[in-house]
């Protein structure tokens, strides 16, 4: 959901792309999303595009034709990277478990240390599965490596601690319509000091004009003109980062994963069961088990149809078999899962009741 003051800010007049005024939103952006990623990196941008623009921008600058790109594949996301690295021309080396599973450290030090690779590439928080993924192992065994680290913090931005520099994370993306309660359309991205010095040794041009960080920094920098960035969308996402700062990041976090566990109990008492264990479960995207014998689009449609109230089912090789609830940013509050499950409580028993009918 948007907040209502991100659709007020949109309203405010639009001014040029080179206007002082647009850069000065630019860096007030800047500035709120370094806290929020948990950084001090000054490549720090929001890019023109939705998160799959930034998953793009992080594997066009590393990701270099050639070299060797390890990805921890465990869900859908995780799967593009690999797609957009295999289209760079990079030598793609996986490490895979079962959607919803998460890898320990000592595989992932293992997986490093044997590719040696000079890009690693995981998900932090996997949007296809609720399962969200330590990244300090990796980011440690990766620079043992002397590799960069990828993270997509598409889904946990906003809603729970990325810890960017805490964590070792090299090049890092998000999004602006999940935990930042915005339109989608901008893709926060941040890169470290290591990272970008390697991208300046680059010698091959980076395959994507649009998406290349040097472009890109003399525009956000330099203020040299570039593309035409969507201004009304900076100014949802400026206004989506000052709710953040007014709720305080740490009480942000506690209010969703105070939601998480509340939803979690009284799925439980509904008898659906968690798809990710305890203790890997994303915060603001959850996923119970479809229960046997029913049909989750049809669960999904009566909610819909009925209730006013959208989730979505699974896909790959988890479709039909979970249910995918968001609570994420102005969306997460006690009034909304008490809602849900009071809803689907209801569609569950309507579903079971048409379904012996019909039998």
């Amino acid at each position: 959901m948007v907040a209502p003051r991100v659709y007020e800010a949109m309203s405010k007049p639009i001014v040029g792309y080179l206007d002082p005024y647009c850069f000065q939103v630019i860096e007030e952006i800047q500035d709120e999303l370094r806290k929020v990623f948990g950084t001090r990196n000054e490549i720090t941008f929001p890019i023109s595009g939705t998160g799959s623009a930034g998953m793009e921008t992080a594997v066009a600058n590393f990701a270099e034709p050639g070299e060797k790109c390890a990805v921890f594949v465990n869900g859908f996301f995780s799967e593009r990277i690999c797609e957009m690295a295999r289209r760079q021309g990079a030598q793609v080396v996986r490490l895979e478990k079962p959607w919803g599973e998460v890898f320990s450290d000592a595989e992932a030090r293992e997986f490093i240390h044997r590719e040696k690779p000079r890009i690693v590439a995981y998900v932090q928080a996997e949007t296809s599965t609720g399962a969200f993924q330590p990244g300090n192992a990796i980011c440690q065994a990766a620079h043992d490596a002397d590799a960069l680290v990828i993270a997509d913090c598409v889904t946990s931005l906003g809603a729970a601690p990325v810890e960017v520099d805490a964590t070792g994370i090299d090049i890092a993306y998000s999004c602006s319509q999940k935990g930042l309660s915005c339109p989608p359309g901008i893709s926060p991205a941040t890169v470290s000091p290591r990272a970008w010095e390697r991208l300046g040794k680059r010698t091959r041009p980076v395959q994507s004009w649009y998406l290349d960080l040097k472009l890109l920094e003399g525009y956000y920098k330099g203020h040299k003109y570039h593309h035409t960035v969507p201004i009304s969308m900076l100014y949802a996402v400026h206004e989506g980062l000052a709710l953040i700062e007014e709720e305080g990041l740490e009480q942000r976090f506690a209010r969703h994963r105070r939601n998480h566990l509340m939803l979690v109990s009284a799925l439980e008492k509904l008898g659906l069961r968690m798809h990710v264990d305890e203790g890997h479960r994303l915060w603001m995207l959850n996923t119970p088990r479809v229960p046997e014998g029913v049909d989750d689009a049809k669960v999904r449609k009566r909610l819909l149809d009925e209730y006013g109230i959208e989730i979505l089912g699974g896909f790959g090789p988890l479709a039909g078999k979970v249910f995918r609830i968001g609570l994420m940013g102005s969306s997460s509050t006690e009034e909304n899962v008490k809602l849900l499950i009071d809803a689907l409580e209801k569609a569950l028993a309507a579903e079971s009741a048409q379904g012996v009918a019909e039998k």
